[in-house]
């Protein structure tokens, strides 16, 4: 069977046996049924206007109130012109205009949390010209700044003792409205809901609550569970902030499939709202397919996805790629499963979003550092490396304790695989550094993995297009999902 898979900015074919599963999201099994593109803007407004568990902006709002949006960043969601935060900004907008709010009383808020600063030309991708035209000269978008400390608020800790410090435009508010996606995601499940205001509009010591071994090593943690602790400190962080602001958070979320389309919309109180829209969520994400356990997964990093350009090449972000599909698959893979992986892993780490990698790879090769998990006593060095976080706030980088939690997240891949082969690179030497074993070709890897792991008939799942498509999270084909009381089957 010859398939091909992502490797740098093309493909790198394999011929893997004839009985090879293939499996890709929104293709192999098909997503529920997503809103037409004509229904999408009424079915919205429905939503915005029919809140669960809080009243409706209309009565939230009136002339004189202070209004923050906060919107996520270019790593979530689609920027098509139909897109959720499009279409919601706009008829949001509309409601709170209906009212009296003034313009001027508006703000929009990128709710980056510790990932880059989001350009002025991505901003303007993610909301479309016209919103952009109307708030962007007026200095009305800005980029939460984890650093900016005029404009944070600390409001203390949570009852389990996870410092809460947030962003204070939102917190000096008087309607804060949150625009997420209930996107399948390996930390905690899902976005959207208090996912989005825990990570996005907080500080790099409250995502140190959460993104760190200690919550992400944890056996709740894999495979992929909206039962975790680390979803537990999500709405726990969330319910502080609302509890200290004396407000809900108005929360407007979509389900989205493979493609970033609309499938239901949900807005109101991210309490109840989270778990109704989990509903629909895990009948596209949560996907019943496996009639067996896989000794071999295998599929491809691009060099450019996700987090960013250099995200496949980049060693301790390759890590945490291959650890994302090892969360959201480990009920699929057997005890001694292998990985095969494409990348051209090149030495490319792209110095200028993630400043700070090179250094934690070169200090990984020292010092008795033997497990990734090593190196996290030095995120508080880094998170307060004074270079790193001008870089973060100029520069449009990567906060540096945004490495730590990539950090933690690629151990899990070394903790539940017998090997990963990384298949093509071209500086073999970045990834034998992380752990990893490298050879040529697919084929090699293959032959290899049978005489050392899996023995010569292993059940081989390939997954083309795992980082070109939102991902899913693959169950056994009889499997229940956790905390629902039936099986789901597509």
């Amino acid at each position: 069977m010859k398939l091909s898979f992502e490797y740098g900015h093309g493909l790198l074919e394999a011929n893997l046996p004839e009985n090879t599963d293939v499996f890709i999201p929104g293709e192999t099994i098909p997503d529920p049924p997503c809103i037409p593109e004509d229904q999408i803007e009424e079915k919205t407004l429905e939503s915005i206007r029919n809140p669960i568990g809080m009243e409706p902006l209309t009565e939230l709002a009136k002339k004189g109130s202070k209004v923050t949006i906060i919107f996520p960043d270019k790593v979530k969601g689609g920027e098509q012109a139909t897109a959720h935060r499009k279409v919601s900004i706009k008829l949001i907008l509309n409601e709170l205009y209906s009212v009296g709010v003034e313009k001027k009383d508006i703000l929009l808020i990128c709710s980056i949390g510790l990932h880059r600063k989001n350009t002025d030309k991505e901003i303007r991708n993610i909301l479309g010209d016209d919103i952009f035209h109307e708030f962007f000269y007026s200095n009305q978008i800005i980029n939460h700044d984890s650093e900016d400390y005029e404009h944070l608020v600390d409001l203390g800790t949570t009852e389990s003792g996870d410092p809460v410090i947030m962003n204070k435009y939102v917190y000096e508010s008087d309607v804060a409205i949150l625009i997420g996606h209930t996107q399948g995601n390996p930390y905690g499940g899902y976005s959207g809901g208090y996912k989005h205001c825990s990570t996005g509009i907080t500080h790099w010591k409250s995502i140190a609550s959460h993104h760190v071994p200690k919550v992400m090593h944890r056996k709740d943690f894999v495979p992929v569970s909206t039962n975790s602790l680390m979803r537990t400190k999500f709405d726990e962080i969330g319910e502080h902030m609302e509890k200290c602001m004396g407000k809900k958070f108005f929360c407007c979320d979509a389900v989205l499939d493979s493609k970033s389309r609309q499938i239901e919309i949900y807005s109101g109180y991210a309490k109840e709202l989270q778990t109704i829209s989990w509903q629909t969520a895990n009948k596209r994400t949560f996907v019943p397919f496996a009639e067996k356990k896989y000794d071999v997964l295998v599929f491809g990093l691009p060099q450019s996805f996700h987090y960013g350009d250099g995200m496949g090449t980049n060693p301790i972000m390759m890590m945490q790629a291959i650890s994302a599909q090892v969360i959201r698959h480990r009920r699929i893979m057997s005890d001694n499963c292998v990985i095969i992986c494409s990348s051209t892993c090149n030495g490319y780490f792209h110095d200028e979003i993630w400043p700070y990698t090179r250094e934690m790879y070169e200090m990984f090769q020292k010092d008795s550092m033997n497990i990734l998990p090593d190196l996290n006593l030095y995120g508080q060095y880094f998170a307060t490396n004074e270079e790193y976080i001008r870089k973060y706030r100029f520069a449009n980088a990567f906060h540096p304790f945004h490495g730590f939690s990539m950090i933690s997240s690629g151990h899990i891949a070394e903790k539940n695989t017998s090997a990963i082969y990384i298949v093509g690179a071209e500086m073999p030497g970045y990834a034998r550094g992380m752990g990893l074993k490298t050879r040529a070709t697919f084929e090699e890897a293959l032959e290899d993995a049978k005489k050392k792991y899996v023995g010569n008939n292993p059940h081989i799942l390939a997954l083309p297009k795992a980082f070109k498509t939102a991902a899913v999270h693959l169950m056994m084909k009889d499997e229940m999902i956790e905390g629902n009381s039936s099986r789901h089957h597509m």
